[in-house]
């Protein structure tokens, strides 16, 4: 995945909805990459990529979103 880093990872499906849906709102595009195993999802994660050029921007609105 060239010019993608790694932005957040998370465990809960919901969470991670959520924050794919927050960037998109802002214009960021954002891969999701699950790697909860399908039998036991209490292993493997959730991970959620945006472009490298984005990726202080995207880092800046989590960072909002958590704190409120």
């Amino acid at each position: 995945m060239k010019d993608w880093s790694k932005l957040y990872t998370t465990q809960n499906y919901t969470e991670a909805s959520i924050v794919k849906g927050m960037l998109e709102q802002n214009h960021i595009q954002v891969y999701v990459l699950n790697k909860l195993d399908s039998n036991y999802l209490s292993f493997g994660d959730i991970e959620l990529y945006v472009p490298t050029h984005f990726i202080h921007i995207a880092h800046n609105l989590v960072n909002q979103s958590l704190m409120n």
